[in-house]
């Protein structure tokens, strides 16, 4: 008997933030299912992981992204890339390594089947913007009740772990948990891609995947558990480093950057708590310009103060709990 071929995957959450949205980059496949820029390691042509990573996305997407750091590597059975998606003969398990690059704009997508898309079409449910979204109450803690209830011995610990993720019955939103949000409706059946993979685990036919109300666009592979990856890292990182700046424009106002925040966060931002907060870090300095071109009073210009971040370790911006 030979032995397994494994084979090294890599695939990319790419990320580009306006006021109004945090989009990311997917292509589809022959079935129209979005999926992550994703591609094989080449051992013998690929010096690193990164720049065959780099070069995957340019064949794919037609443009070079900048910031990019390694997320996670993924390897459970069953919910890798199917044997169809890989190029030439498929391989008999699959690790895939993840990466985060973030850009400040939504570069031109010059490849078919490429573009940027709201990473809310996929997470509805992480969107607190405008108040707790309705479908959390309506659709999914009705359907996650009946899955703990399904289960008389295990009832007590999958209820609780839906009020936590979810915030119910009193429990406070968390928004760096979008992976555990989307794992525990994985479990529970809920995600189409869990009864996909799990006939592609038995070795079976999978069953088309059929966008259910409230639940998010499902995506080829693992790539929704991948961005939801993505999605809890930034979250997290924004504040603890000053990333959120690899999203914003050199030039920019002190709204503008509120509301990209707001977008990366779901959450609404008290506007002269976010400035004073801003203060604090000594992160940004006026540029000595306004921009004039939302009429009324010009708004003032900053920029990045890269002198604070050559100076000393800085953090990033905080983001309170959201208000029910």
């Amino acid at each position: 008997m030979s032995a397994p071929r494994v084979v090294l995957g890599l695939s990319a959450a790419i990320v580009a933030v306006t006021e109004d949205m945090p989009f990311v980059v997917v292509t589809h496949d022959d079935d129209n299912t979005a999926g992550l820029p994703f591609g094989p390691f080449d051992p013998a042509g690929d010096r690193t992981l990164e720049l065959s990573l780099r070069r995957w996305v340019a064949e794919q997407t037609g443009f070079d992204i900048g910031y990019a750091e390694q997320l996670y590597t993924f390897g459970d059975r069953g919910r890798e890339t199917p044997l169809p998606d890989m190029k030439g003969a498929g391989p008999d398990r699959l690790i895939s390594i993840s990466y985060l690059a973030l850009t400040p704009t939504r570069a031109v997508l010059n490849r078919a089947g490429a573009q940027w898309q709201s990473w809310y079409d996929f997470f509805p449910w992480e969107d607190w913007r405008e108040g707790r979204p309705a479908l959390i109450d309506k659709v999914i803690a009705p359907q996650l009740l009946q899955w703990a209830q399904a289960a008389p011995a295990q009832s007590a610990d999958r209820r609780n772990r839906a009020r936590l993720a979810f915030a119910l019955d009193g429990a406070v939103w968390n928004e760096e948990r979008a992976l555990d949000r989307y794992e525990l409706l994985y479990e529970a059946g809920l995600a189409p891609e869990a009864p996909r993979d799990q006939a592609r685990f038995e070795n079976k036919a999978a069953p088309p995947m059929i966008r259910a109300p409230g639940l998010g666009e499902p995506m080829a592979s693992d790539h929704r558990r991948i961005l939801a990856t993505a999605i809890s890292r930034l979250r997290a990182k924004i504040k603890y480093r000053p990333v959120v700046f690899e999203l914003a424009p050199e030039l920019f106002t002190l709204l503008h950057l509120q509301r990209l925040v707001e977008a990366i966060a779901g959450l609404s931002l008290h506007k002269q708590n976010f400035r004073r907060l801003l203060d604090r870090t000594g992160l940004v300095e006026g540029a000595g310009q306004f921009d004039a071109s939302a009429g009324g009073r010009p708004a003032e210009l900053f920029r990045c103060r890269l002198e604070t971040l050559r100076e000393r370790p800085v953090g990033g911006v905080h983001v309170p709990a959201p208000r029910d």
